[in-house]
Order: structure tokens, then C-alpha cells, then sequence
């Protein structure tokens, strides 16, 4: 094994439909009895954490982690639910990339996401594309992305027994976010126009490469080097 694909979830693999939204503002209605519209947040890219903590302040409640885990409890209970709506979907060609990459020795695959851990595992066990990814990195870790790739390596290593070369991990993701956070562990960078980012707007961050979407399975695997 020598290849690392790290994975980002929401606008990459799938789409959720607002779900992510509409179960934030059902928890802060649930738990804080606050009911407002979270259009205004800074989401995209960012970490569950990081989110929490700015709904928290814009309804003038700590950020501190007592309420920062109330609100997560909520919000986790509300996902399954509001997963359960016709805007819900798999990406173009992610499945099939997945079983082609999870059918490669030569390649792992894992997460680097700014979802919590169990926010996650619902995401894509509702698609049933959860066991693909025996490890990550998550919100759980911190509430920077940046951080998130160190442990993402880390993982990899104790899993593994690897150290993976950064020409070796690809970082896939759909906002300059998931590019920054790529290149901070020297990792190449995939972006995909799939999210709230245009491929030009994508392109302005420099990955390595830009992909409108990942219909196209033969050319992402040749772009990562699992085909010629």
C-alpha cells in the first residue's frame, strides 16, 4: 500500500439537501428554545465545531464546551430525520471510485472532514457508503481544518504501519478550505465544482487539479495514479 486518498464528505461525496442546516436549527430550537434561520453562517468547508460556536454567539450563549456539547447532542439526534428528504443524495461517480479504490492494494482510503464522528457516520451510513472508511480525521479533533490532516496521517500510520509520502495522499474536497487544509500536509489536492465553489473560483486556490464533478470515474483514478 502506498497511495492515501483522504476524503471530504458534504458537497464531495454527497449532498445532503439542507439536512445539515435543518438540523442545526431544529436542535438550537429544541434545546436553547431559540427558532431562527441559520442562512447567515459561514459554513462551508468549516468544522461542526467551529459552526456550533458561531451560532452560539450570534444568539449571545457561551461558546463554551457545556453548551457546545448540548447543542451537538441535539443536532445529532435531529440528523437522521432531516436526512430524509428527496435532496439527499450520492455524487456522480463516487461510488464507483469508491469500489474501485477499495478493490486496489495499493491504495487507503479515509476521511478528513469537518463533520463530528458520529455526524459523519450517519451522513453516509444513510447512504451505505460508510464502510469504505475504517479511519479519519473529524470536528472531534478540533475545531480547525487545518489541523485535521496531521491526524489524518497519524491514523493512517496506525492503521497501516505507513508512513505515506505526500506525493503519495491526495486530498479530495469541495472548497478552498479542503485545498488549504491539503496543503498543509504537502499533500496533492483534488477540488470538485460539486459544492457552493465554481470550478473557477476553486481553480483561483490552486490544487492540483479541478474537477467539475467525478462522473468521469476513468479520469479521476488516472488522476490519482490508479490507472494509466
Amino acid at each position: 500500500m502506498k497511495t492515501l486518498i483522504l476524503w471530504d464528505i458534504d458537497g464531495t461525496l454527497t449532498l445532503s439537501g439542507g439536512a445539515g442546516m435543518s438540523a442545526l436549527e431544529a436542535a438550537l430550537k429544541l434545546e436553547f428554545g431559540v427558532e431562527r434561520s441559520l442562512a447567515d453562517i459561514d459554513y462551508a468547508g468549516r468544522t461542526d465545531s467551529y459552526i456550533i460556536r458561531q451560532i452560539l454567539g450570534k444568539i449571545s450563549l457561551p461558546d463554551d464546551d457545556v453548551h457546545l456539547k448540548r447543542f451537538l447532542e441535539a443536532y445529532l439526534k435531529e440528523l437522521p430525520g432531516a436526512l430524509k428528504n428527496p435532496g439527499t443524495r450520492i455524487l456522480p461517480g463516487v461510488s464507483a471510485i469508491l469500489t474501485a479504490l477499495s478493490g486496489h492494494a495499493d491504495y487507503a482510503q479515509a476521511l478528513l472532514t469537518g463533520n463530528v464522528e458520529r455526524g459523519a457516520r450517519i451522513k453516509l451510513g444513510h447512504h451505505g457508503i460508510s464502510h469504505f472508511f475504517a479511519f479519519g480525521a473529524f470536528a472531534d479533533d478540533s475545531p480547525s481544518r487545518n489541523d485535521l490532516g496531521p491526524v489524518a496521517l497519524r491514523r493512517a500510520k496506525e492503521k497501516h504501519g505507513i508512513d505515506f509520502a505526500p506525493g503519495n495522499i491526495f486530498v479530495i474536497g469541495d472548497t478552498p478550505h479542503d485545498i488549504a487544509c491539503g496543503k498543509v500536509i504537502g499533500a496533492k489536492t483534488i477540488a470538485v465544482a460539486t459544492g457552493k465553489y465554481s470550478v473557477e473560483e476553486l481553480r483561483a486556490h490552486h490544487p492540483t487539479m479541478v474537477f467539475a464533478d467525478l462522473s468521469d470515474t476513468l479520469a479521476f483514478l488516472r488522476s490519482v495514479g490508479a490507472v494509466e
